[in-house]
């Protein structure tokens, strides 16, 4: 449990967050000094690049508000080489993910399933860390964060058009042949970058129209296996969305293979497109490119029954700590620090994200609160692009396809890339 003595932080404020950009530098200093008084040093580990000043500042609140350890805020150390060298952080806060779940699998984190705060999580969300390989009888990773990506569509053009947002497949298309027709562009795209098109297009087709999860289950199970005959492939299973995904080809705005995403931001920042396949982190983009607008968000609608749309989410930031931490204590009581309402849910306010825990707050921003219902009724996925490992180039065969080659040929390639890493393990 966290100490009595543990009081609440100062008030959260864009300024004192952000103005703070030393924020690390803060926390490490106050850890060298911490640490010349006689308190613990203990090792935050926390990189995604928009939250380091943020956390550097709850790392330096922490620290100030007791006595006995002192917080320094990591952000550059190689995660991977920590772990081999039995040395890791005392606590990570930082996207949960397929590469993530190799350390849990092979019982790397500790078990955190007596701390109130395990209790604390949604049991949807909390299943979202065991789409992953899991380690037996543990616990290890509390989800803080969950992102929730959707379409995202401006309200001005699509009520210039008279257009009500698409609950079903057809709709959708409806909408796009109306915009074209108006000489407008329906979707922008940013093929240039790879893992837009892997975040976007594929993943709200895939998940729009494919059980994601029972989908790896069974390609796990397969392994070796997976091939032009299985009972699910890669050829077999997704070559529907991923047609559909080419479907929508026609509504990209025509210079979509020479953009990127930087230029995908500042032409929706200018109207230039009514929708963005895009997450909830490409608003702060498209604010700083200027303009005043009025963007929502809607799931992808992939079949004829408007009650089979779902949003795609990930686990943004998750909190665990390794079995080789040397501050377990602290790392614990650190935490439970984090996973106070009055920290956690102005996290999630300040960067669009959904609490994970079972009383968090709904989301308040116009941007993505078409997204709650979803979310509150467990309407979501994790991205199918999200599973497959890195040693398979998914994201360039993905972006090949959208160019122009063979998809049904592309997705065989895939399953047996597939067949022969699952050999080689």
């Amino acid at each position: 449990m966290v100490s009595s003595s543990t009081g609440s932080p100062g008030p959260l404020t864009r300024r004192t967050l952000l103005a703070g950009a030393g924020g690390a530098l803060t926390a490490a200093a106050l850890a060298a000094c911490g640490s010349a008084s006689g308190s613990s040093q203990l090792t935050l580990y926390q990189s995604k690049p928009e939250a380091i000043p943020y956390f550097g500042q709850l790392a330096a609140d922490f620290s100030a508000s007791q006595g006995r350890f002192a917080v320094q805020h990591d952000i550059a150390t190689n995660l991977s080489a920590s772990f081999v060298r039995n040395s890791p952080p005392d606590l990570g806060c930082l996207n949960y993910n397929l590469e993530m779940g190799r350390f849990m699998e092979r019982g790397a984190l500790s078990d955190l399933s007596d701390l109130p705060e395990a209790g604390m999580i949604r049991e949807d969300v909390a299943e979202l860390a065991d789409w992953y390989p899991t380690y037996e009888g543990r616990t290890s990773v509390l989800p803080y964060s969950v992102t929730a990506a959707s379409v995202i569509y401006n309200r001005r053009i699509f009520g210039e058009h008279g257009l009500e947002v698409p609950a079903t497949w057809e709709e959708f298309l409806t909408v796009c042949e109306t915009l074209l027709s108006a000489d407008v562009t329906p979707i922008y795209a940013t093929l240039l970058d790879p893992w837009t098109i892997a975040q976007g297009l594929f993943d709200y087709t895939v998940g729009g129209l494919v059980d994601v999860r029972s989908f790896y289950q069974q390609m796990n199970e397969l392994g070796e296996d997976v091939g032009p005959d299985s009972e699910v492939s890669f050829q077999k299973t997704l070559l529907e969305p991923v047609q559909r995904m080419v479907e929508l080809i026609p509504y990209l705005n025509a210079d979509a293979s020479s953009r990127a995403y930087g230029d995908g931001n500042t032409a929706m920042a200018r109207e230039q497109a009514a929708m963005y396949f895009q997450g909830p982190w490409a608003f702060g983009e498209i604010e700083k490119a200027g303009g005043d607008l009025d963007l929502g968000t809607f799931p992808l609608p992939m079949t004829a029954d408007p009650a089979d749309r779902k949003v795609r989410v990930n686990i943004d930031l998750s909190l665990w700590i390794p079995d080789a931490a040397n501050e377990q204590e602290g790392a614990r009581e650190l935490l439970q620090f984090l996973m106070r309402p009055e920290v956690q849910d102005p996290y999630n306010a300040e960067f669009l994200a959904f609490g994970t825990t079972k009383d968090a707050p709904a989301v308040t921003d116009d941007r993505i609160a078409e997204m709650q219902q979803y979310y509150d009724e467990g309407r979501f996925y994790m991205g199918a692009s999200q599973f497959i490992p890195n040693s398979i180039p998914a994201q360039n065969y993905l972006q090949s396809i959208v160019g122009g080659a063979d998809a049904e040929q592309v997705l065989a390639r895939m399953d047996a890339d597939w067949a022969r890493l699952a050999f080689r393990e």
